[in-house]
């Protein structure tokens, strides 16, 4: 079957595992971490501060071989739950929006179930369902569907494998690419970093169903290749998205990178990119609108004896975007930077710089972003009492400084939010 024909099939079988999923769901609603279960590892292993989506070697490795590691137990159930409540404060009140209050909001979040997981020997899973706990909706969330086996090319162990996945970028390894940057978790009732965005941040999450093939040669070099297409309103719909009239052209997904591993550190370094073409509404007969996004990132983790750890992940993502109707052509230019460090897997401090800015002088939102955390389970010898085990918590508060905000300096400071969160899966 070629990668087109399983793009266009995607959607079905996407359909499919969300029924299998809900049935298993039912039938094991104790389940734990899935992850750590499978392996046997603490959460540390694989996670940086032993919580949250940053991937330590171990945990590219994992998720580059098709979620498939497992320390041979029987009896592992590859379900998982999470939630993120939160308590938000900004500088000046907001304008009223459904299900919150102009300030000082006390809210669940989300609450998700993972399907997440070994499903065969070269086949594993990750696939969330959440509910939005602001506008109180429940829809299919991000999803990662792969096949995965080593062999051998040239006496070097290579990594051949192939994702379904339903948004750009939530198949990468690394946690520079939007969908998996810093901050990991952020406030439903923030501004976060503008309204402005490339296509590649989040412009059709969950909106697309894509393929791609990607290989990794001797630990180091990672290559992929990938195409999507717009799932129809009905399936849109049907997943709980609601329904969004844009529809995706001709499209190709595209990353290079370069990694090492040297046990004390690890070093990463790529380019990525997406050209695609987009009917901004399906139901008019216009011409495609053009985008074309390119980036740059890298990253850096010091390990020692994880006892310190210091991270630094930085990416650039520059959009050229050329309007169908008048072809005028627009750019917008997305920096992300951000720096922590974790003592004993346990207490951490993050900052962010964010940046955008583009060719409508609106378009630009710059500030910094503070976090500090701690995290009590998930490494050797610190788990969570009783039969919870395989539970992890994450307690953190960030402040957002905002020097520009949609285009306007004087205004931007009304922004600034302190947002406290507890984050936990079980």
């Amino acid at each position: 079957m070629s990668l087109l024909n399983l793009v266009r099939a995607w959607p079905q079988t996407l359909l499919r595992v969300a029924v299998i999923s809900a049935t298993l769901i039912t039938m094991q609603a104790h389940a734990l971490p899935s992850f750590a279960r499978q392996t046997g590892m603490d959460c540390a292993a694989c996670h940086v501060g032993g919580f949250g989506p940053q991937l330590t070697p171990t945990g590219v490795r994992f998720k580059l071989t098709g979620y498939t590691d497992t320390d041979g137990q029987p009896g592992k159930v590859p379900l998982s739950g999470m939630a993120v409540a939160s308590w938000t404060h900004t500088s000046a009140d907001g304008e009223p929006q459904p299900h919150l209050k102009t300030n000082n909001n006390l809210k669940l979040d989300e609450a998700s179930i993972f399907l997440a997981g070994r499903m065969a020997d070269h086949i594993g899973v990750f696939i969330q369902g959440t509910h939005n706990g602001v506008d109180r909706s429940t829809s299919l969330d991000q999803t990662d569907l792969r096949y995965a086996r080593t062999v051998e090319v040239g006496g070097k162990d290579t990594v051949l494998g192939l994702s379904l996945n339903n948004n750009p970028g939530v198949q990468d390894p690394s946690n520079t690419l939007p969908v998996w940057s810093f901050p990991f978790v952020s406030s439903p009732a923030g501004v976060g970093t503008g309204e402005s965005a490339t296509l590649l941040n989040g412009g059709l999450e969950g909106r697309v169903t894509g393929a791609s093939v990607y290989t990794l040669f001797n630990n180091s070099l990672y290559g992929e290749l990938g195409t999507y297409r717009s799932m129809s309103p009905s399936t849109q719909r049907r997943l709980g998205l609601g329904e969004d009239l844009q529809r995706l052209g001709g499209n190709a997904y595209w990353r290079l990178g370069w990694m090492k591993d040297q046990k004390s550190q690890a070093f990463h370094l790529g380019l990525f990119g997406w050209n695609a073409s987009l009917q901004p509404d399906r139901t008019v007969n216009e011409p495609n609108d053009k985008y074309r996004d390119i980036g740059i990132d890298g990253s850096y983790q010091f390990l020692g004896t994880r006892r310190h750890i210091m991270t630094l992940n930085g990416s650039y993502i520059r959009e050229r975007k050329t309007e169908g109707l008048t072809a005028e052509v627009s750019r917008l230019r997305e920096s992300r930077l951000n720096a922590s460090y974790h003592f004993n897997q346990t207490w951490g401090g993050s900052v962010g710089l964010f940046s955008t800015r583009g060719t409508d002088p609106a378009a630009t939102t710059t500030g910094q972003l503070l976090q500090a955390d701690w995290t009590p389970w998930g490494k050797e010898g610190a788990s969570a009492p009783g039969p919870l085990g395989w539970a992890n918590l994450r307690l953190g508060a960030q402040y957002w400084i905002y020097n520009k905000f949609n285009g306007e300096s004087i205004a931007a400071k009304d922004h600034n939010t302190l947002y406290l969160f507890a984050w936990t899966s079980f």
